[in-house]
């Protein structure tokens, strides 16, 4: 290729990102529930990967402009609000399978987010991880800002030809800045596999608090029952013994097949906020949605709440990607004039994110119905709500419009 064409396509690219980065986000107009409002694009895709991590920039090495370090897709952030900056630590997943994580800026919460030039680098322990992924960050009042990620190693026990079974265990990861990262040893508990663990941002008892989601398999839980919970002596060397069920897996729901904490849970004045996935089967395959839930603030094992259904499922082109019908969050920022910014990646593929208010959250979780697990009481429980409404409707002009 000529020089003249490489550096026309180098400038067509460049131009293309950086319109990507600066582009407006507004609120989708055509989404309404009441309980947050979503945005009409991604917040983070891979294409807002800089170029220079995926391109070789040298004319002479690469004439052609190709992309040699391809990235597959940007998903499943952890995030912190630091001074009034949003920072999304991403998975970033090349196009060799292999995640890692890099970090995303923006003052602004669900546009403009830009890359650091580099992407982190993690400390590897004794038995190097083959694939770390899903951090969740938490701001611990022992004063250091953690990341509990998913870290991938194969099966030892594999039988002979078998090259996917894995181990899943909770790596753990502390900073003061983001940048400089010190790796902890291993979060150990009973179960023979870890994902989605969670740590509670405050002492209980004097104790870390932990969320697991006990599995007997990389893929499924088995015996695990659900979101467990757990108190460690230590964070440098975290163990849990016993793991109580704390929000079980229940049949014909949401959270049949599965369940796990997202991020940690937001602390309001009416208790813990929880924001959750839940998985089904279907004849397509798994179904992820994200729900929440309110536990007591002085006994966060406890729940108090838990509304039926879901918070979040995916709509439209959400539905469509590498692992295609699911939304998965692992972030949620809540702010100092009472917003919340819920961070939640589509079928594997890319960032998006909600905005809703820990007023709106709060009322969504405590006077929703909770599920009552029985399509025959399903039925009185919408019938009881249409006759409500039906009465209201016979004294009020305005609403009764609402029956078109």
């Amino acid at each position: 290729m000529p020089k003249s064409l490489f550096a026309k396509r180098l400038k067509a690219l460049t131009r293309q990102h950086a319109r990507l980065i600066a582009r407006k986000n507004p609120v989708d107009k055509g989404w309404t529930n009441g309980v947050f409002e979503r945005f009409r694009r991604p917040v983070l895709t891979r294409d807002h990967v800089p170029l220079f991590w995926r391109y070789d920039l040298d004319a002479k090495a690469n004439p052609f402009l190709m992309e040699r370090l391809g990235i597959n897709a940007v998903f499943n952030p952890g995030a912190i609000e630091l001074d009034g900056t949003i920072y999304l630590v991403a998975r970033v997943e090349g196009i060799d399978r292999k995640s890692f994580f890099a970090v995303a800026e923006s003052t602004k919460p669900a546009e403009g987010f830009r890359f650091w030039d580099e992407p982190l680098t993690m400390p590897e322990t004794s038995d190097p991880d083959t694939n770390v992924y899903d951090m969740r960050l938490v701001k611990h009042e022992d004063g250091w800002i953690y990341g509990l990620f998913c870290t991938e190693r194969k099966d030892p026990k594999a039988p002979r030809g078998d090259t996917s079974s894995a181990v899943a265990q909770c790596g753990i990861a502390r900073t003061k800045d983001l940048k400089k990262w010190e790796r902890l040893p291993d979060f150990k508990s009973r179960s023979p596999q870890q994902r989605n663990v969670v740590l509670h941002p405050e002492f209980v008892h004097g104790k870390y608090a932990f969320y697991t989601r006990p599995q007997d398999d990389f893929i499924t839980a088995g015996s695990g029952g659900g979101i467990g919970w757990g108190l460690s002596d230590r964070i440098d060397g975290a163990e849990v013994g016993e793991e109580k069920i704390i929000d079980a897996r229940i049949y014909h729901t949401i959270k049949e097949v599965k369940n796990g904490q997202g991020p940690a849970p937001l602390k309001t004045a009416k208790g813990w906020l929880h924001i959750a996935h839940g998985v089904r089967n279907t004849a397509a395959g798994l179904r992820y949605v994200v729900y929440a839930f309110l536990s007591d603030l002085n006994d966060p094992s406890k729940v108090t709440h838990a509304p039926g259904g879901y918070l979040i499922a995916p709509e439209g082109e959400e539905r469509i990607g590498d692992v295609s019908n699911v939304t998965f969050c692992n972030a949620a920022i809540a702010r100092a004039d009472g917003s919340v910014y819920i961070y939640y990646a589509s079928s594997d593929t890319r960032c998006h994110a909600a905005a809703t208010s820990l007023e709106r959250l709060l009322d969504y979780v405590m006077n929703t119905p909770a599920d009552p697990l029985r399509s025959a009481a399903c039925v009185e429980q919408r019938k009881d709500l249409i006759a409500k409404n039906l009465k209201l409707m016979e004294k009020d002009k305005a609403l009764n419009k609402a029956r078109g």
